[in-house]
């Protein structure tokens, strides 16, 4: 449920937020460790630390701080469950439907900021209410003068300012708490958290990416895009086209032929991305697909966590993919040494266990028959087979950022697909884009 929340905007409102989490999720400790010494237990730090009080401390703090504590939270959810408790990540993870949105007099002076105190003289409507709350900024429903409807994207006051101690205090923390496991390494993580906020706290970067995204899509008319209005964006406000259209589950309501054709469309635009152009919007957030009804088109919004592969790791990353679909085991094996999911040290037998997750992932590329998304058990399979590498093998490797990314788009697709109730032949869709030529950046 949204709600107005004013935005802590200086180093020291936010560092007090913080604090206050602390102290609040040290007192939960205290409280639970009381009751359950005085039942007879001896309660783990883990056990003390995740009660369902202080998990809810957890995600509505950070979601009142949004920026990069938020952002840091979303990161570590993206692991399903292999480094942090799954209780954790469970909370994290739910920080993305979490929606406080700054009231009219913050969003007023971003405005003033970027265009000057006459601003408003530019608009014939502008509604303060937002139309959706992230983690680094809000998006607005606007029409200028000259009758054009745009959609301006203001960011929260203080964000840039404040990602790397706000990276920072979070990586305290999850020490403190011992939420991680103890030989975790997080520098690689927090490294990531830190450039990937940076990048998104620039609105007119996001601006060169949805530009970038255009000239590799051409005149594909299965989708359209938020064309970005150049000359009104800053770098904390970004104007677009504004799209009208309808949520992406409404296509769940059309029967299965326009289902599947639809689906197709979303899967082998997601192929092209990774594999062809090296171009990913990472985002895989179901209000970031819209779908026309008029037109019959796919809308792609929120540009702010595109990805960019050069052609060595699109080779890297298709090689794999074509190891795990039709590959020997070593093909498979050295393919994940060269992305970085195993390493030349790894032992045999953790070696082994990860080319059968890597198996069991591909599952639907291996079938020569379509795949049913909907109903599928593949993964509660993935999720229980991840979960027996971190308790048998003791795996607690992050793998790559870029990878991480990955993975985080390709779960999105697999659930929107599935809520689709899509049927697509998988490997056909694969192996016919794996021919394309790849593009130089």
């Amino acid at each position: 449920m949204s709600k107005e929340h004013r935005m802590p905007s200086s180093r020291l409102a936010r560092l007090a937020k913080m604090g206050r989490l602390a102290g609040g999720l040290a007192t939960g400790m205290v409280s639970e460790g009381t009751r359950r010494l005085a039942q007879g237990e001896k309660p783990r730090l883990d056990q003390l630390l995740l009660t369902p009080d202080n998990v809810r401390r957890l995600g509505d703090r950070l979601s009142e701080m949004r920026g990069a504590a938020m952002k840091l939270g979303q990161l570590l959810s993206m692991d399903e469950g292999t480094v942090l408790p799954p209780e954790l990540s469970a909370a994290l993870a739910r920080l993305r439907d979490k929606a406080h949105y700054m009231p009219l007099g913050q969003v007023a002076k971003v405005l003033e900021a970027a265009w000057g105190k006459e601003w408003e003289q530019d608009f014939d409507r502008f509604i303060f209410t937002p139309l959706a709350a992230a983690s680094i900024g809000q998006v607005h429903d606007a029409t200028l003068k000259d009758g054009r409807r745009i959609a301006v994207k203001v960011q929260y006051p203080g964000v840039r300012r404040s990602i790397d101690s706000d990276v920072d205090n979070m990586a305290t923390l999850l020490r403190l708490t011992r939420a991680l496991p103890e030989n975790f390494d997080l520098k690689p993580l927090l490294e990531e958290a830190k450039r990937q906020l940076h990048e998104e706290a620039d609105y007119q970067l996001e601006a060169e990416h949805i530009l970038l995204y255009a000239e590799r899509l051409g005149d594909d008319p299965r989708f359209e895009l938020p064309l970005p209005l150049l000359d009104r964006t800053t770098s904390e406000v970004l104007c677009m086209r504004f799209l009208e259209g309808d949520p992406i589950e409404d296509i769940e309501k059309r029967d299965e032929m326009e289902r599947n054709r639809m689906a197709a469309a979303l899967f082998e635009l997601s192929l092209r991305e990774v594999f062809v152009w090296g171009v990913v919007q990472s985002d895989p957030n179901f209000a970031n697909y819209r779908f026309n009804p008029s037109r019959g088109t796919l809308q792609l919004l929120d540009f702010g966590a595109t990805r960019l592969y050069a052609p060595d790791r699109r080779a890297a990353l298709r090689a794999l993919l074509l190891a795990a679909i039709e590959g020997t085991d070593v093909d498979l094996a050295q393919s994940a040494i060269d992305v970085g999911y195993l390493t030349e040290d790894d032992a045999i037998h953790y070696r082994n266990a990860f080319v059968n997750l890597l198996r069991l992932a591909a599952e639907p590329a291996r079938t020569h028959k379509t795949f049913a998304f909907f109903g599928s058990d593949l993964p509660e399979r993935i999720r229980d087979a991840l979960i027996q590498l971190r308790v048998h093998d003791k795996f607690h490797r992050m793998p790559p950022a870029d990878v991480l990314y990955l993975h985080r788009k390709i779960s999105g697709l697999y659930l929107l697909l599935a809520r689709l109730k899509a049927t697509l032949p998988v490997r056909q869709l694969i192996l016919d884009t794996l021919k394309q030529e790849s593009h130089e950046h």
